[in-house]
């Protein structure tokens, strides 16, 4: 990997030695070491990289505690990447997603002569043309942005959503020094691979994309609030896209209680049941009939309007299920029901979720266990967070890596069914999805669902007839004037180059400063009287054992470094 592919620039330089020397003052020097970055820590730094770790019982919990550390430090990227890890608990164990949940997105405001400036550029009017009040104080900032409350020129309470000054160049920056990152952990670093950080770190570059451009929450706000516009128990707030723009988005202000509130108090006048069913339809309905999802439904996000009304708020993390993806999620639904660990292990495969190492036998016993111990409890007395993450720690445990949608529909799943249980315990998830299982594999089986399924695969068929023979044509004739190429792909030579490169610079650094230090001692006991340009030559031995001294110091030092004495 080289460094050549990194901006080379003061900024980008400057970033990556911040990087390196927050990992390292945390307990990362190893990982620092492995992917050649030892060079930008600072000599402290370099000559005692574990004083900063801890050493827990669990270790861990250890090193979650030390990446939620490095995550804060290092600013509003890492943070977001933190949070984003913690959604993958199919890559990242368990003891670091618990501890990389706890990131707090968090930041000091900033000023609100700078927000009227963003507003106004980006909608291209001033703030007394689009609002007839605006206050300046914000209620709620985060590292992306800060939320401010407004009265629209028609009235209406709204919200604003104002992105935070220079964010997009710092995140483009970051994200250029992640991909290297994570290109060099995969590289260097063999058991870093079973937790995919290059996989990641990409689905960190679609999410933070989609973030930092409000226009995508504000449409997938639309069209949750167009999906339940007839649904008088589910309340979305409306867009306004007149005052809305990539760096600003403005909504309509819903105040009601937060679930918080009411699952710590239960207020009277707050129909518990009721607001359990319609929270479980609300979401029901977003799995197996929009195909959308808000991905993100812990109680802070939900609002409650008295008796029963639920308010969904924070569009800023949703999940799309494909048309193949909920067909594969049915059958594994139904699978689970009937215990069928085989066609469960069918449905991984065609997701393209096994990876090589994975043991197909082990897993399917292992699935039928877990099934087998939960299997006929009553749904009041189950923890489903816990079944969930024990399904997942055992999908890891054996290389097997979901789909981030599908991950992300189980945590959602899990979450809303908390809350709804806590509402109700006596509430029936499953008398509520059954219906709809049912009616999706009706769907899927229809006879016009069928044909239209043959006649696209017929289409499909007749598409590679109709172009096999020309790229036959073009292959000969590629072959023929010889311009077929066989690529092969290496793993860890460059590393294998970069340790030799770097073992034959310190010996040619041993080998000069041998030389110059055998040359010293012979200048040394020449005649005083003997001098080139008026300067004896014994000066000049003087001056090639200080020379030989600090190479051999800088040569020792490095050798320290690598912790490779033995």
């Amino acid at each position: 990997m080289s460094f050549v592919s990194l901006p080379q620039t003061v900024r980008g330089i400057h970033r990556l030695r911040q990087i390196a020397v927050v990992l390292t003052r945390h307990g990362f020097g190893h990982f620092v070491e492995r992917v050649n970055l030892r060079r930008f820590v600072p000599m402290a730094g370099l000559l005692f990289p574990k004083a900063a770790a801890e050493i827990e019982v669990d270790p861990m919990a250890s090193i979650g505690q030390r990446l939620v550390r490095v995550c804060e430090e290092l600013g509003p990227t890492f943070v977001k990447l933190g949070q984003l890890a913690s959604t993958r608990p199919d890559l990242v164990p368990a003891p670091i997603v618990k501890a990389l949940t706890r990131l707090q997105d968090r930041v000091e405001p900033f000023d609100a002569d700078t927000a009227r400036r963003i507003i106004e550029a980006d909608l291209g009017a001033s703030i007394e043309h689009l609002y007839t009040s605006f206050d300046e104080q914000p209620i709620a900032s985060g590292s992306i942005a800060q939320v401010h409350c407004a009265v629209t020129r028609q009235g209406r309470e709204v919200v604003v959503k104002v992105k935070r000054p220079g964010i997009d160049a710092m995140i483009a920056l970051d994200m250029h020094v992640l991909r290297w990152l994570a290109h060099g952990a995969e590289t260097y670093i063999p058991e870093l691979r079973v937790y995919h950080p290059r996989v990641i770190v990409e689905e960190f570059a679609q999410t933070i994309h989609r973030e930092l451009d409000f226009v995508y929450e504000g449409s997938a706000t639309q069209r949750f609030c167009e999906a339940f516009q007839d649904t008088p128990a589910i309340i979305i707030p409306r867009v306004e896209w007149e005052l809305t723009a990539s760096n600003v988005l403005t909504m309509h202000r819903l105040v009601g209680l937060r679930m918080t509130q009411v699952l710590a108090r239960m207020p009277a006048n707050v129909d518990r049941r009721r607001l359990a069913q319609n929270l479980a339809e609300c979401f029901l309905r977003q799995f197996f009939e929009m195909n959308l999802f808000h991905a993100d439904p812990h109680p802070g996000n939900l609002l409650v309007f008295e008796p029963d009304r639920l308010g969904l708020i924070d569009f800023g993390m949703v999940g799309q299920v494909s048309d193949e993806l909920s067909g594969q999620l049915v059958v594994a639904l139904v699978a689970t029901i009937q215990r069928e660990m085989d066609v469960v292990i069918d449905v991984l495969a065609d997701l393209a979720a096994l990876g090589p190492e994975t043991d197909r036998t082990a897993l399917r016993r292992d699935l039928r266990e877990l099934l087998e111990k939960y299997y006929g409890q009553p749904l009041k007395r189950l923890d489903l967070r816990t079944i969930f993450y024990e399904l997942i720690e055992l999908m890891r445990r054996y290389d097997v890596a979901l789909p981030r949608d599908f991950v992300m529909l189980g945590k959602s799943l899990v979450a809303v069914a908390g809350v709804a249980l806590q509402l109700d315990p006596n509430l029936n998830l499953l008398e509520l999805i059954r219906p709809r299982i049912k009616r999706m594999i009706h769907e899927r089986l229809s006879p016009n669902r069928i044909v239209r399924g043959l006649t696209m695969s017929t289409w499909h068929i007749l598409s590679v007839l109709r172009e096999l023979p020309r790229q036959i044509r073009d292959w000969t004739r590629r072959a023929n004037r010889g311009q077929i190429q066989i690529n092969i792909r290496h793993q860890n030579l460059d590393y294998l180059a970069s340790e030799i490169d770097r073992s034959s610079n310190r010996l040619a650094l041993s080998i000069f400063s041998a030389a110059t230090i055998i040359g010293s001692s012979m200048l040394v006991q020449v005649a005083p009287e003997r001098t080139v340009l008026g300067v004896s030559l014994q000066y000049f031995g003087m001056v090639g054992f200080m020379v030989s001294f600090f190479l051999g110091l800088g040569l020792i030092v490095a050798i320290l470094r690598s912790g490779k004495l033995s």
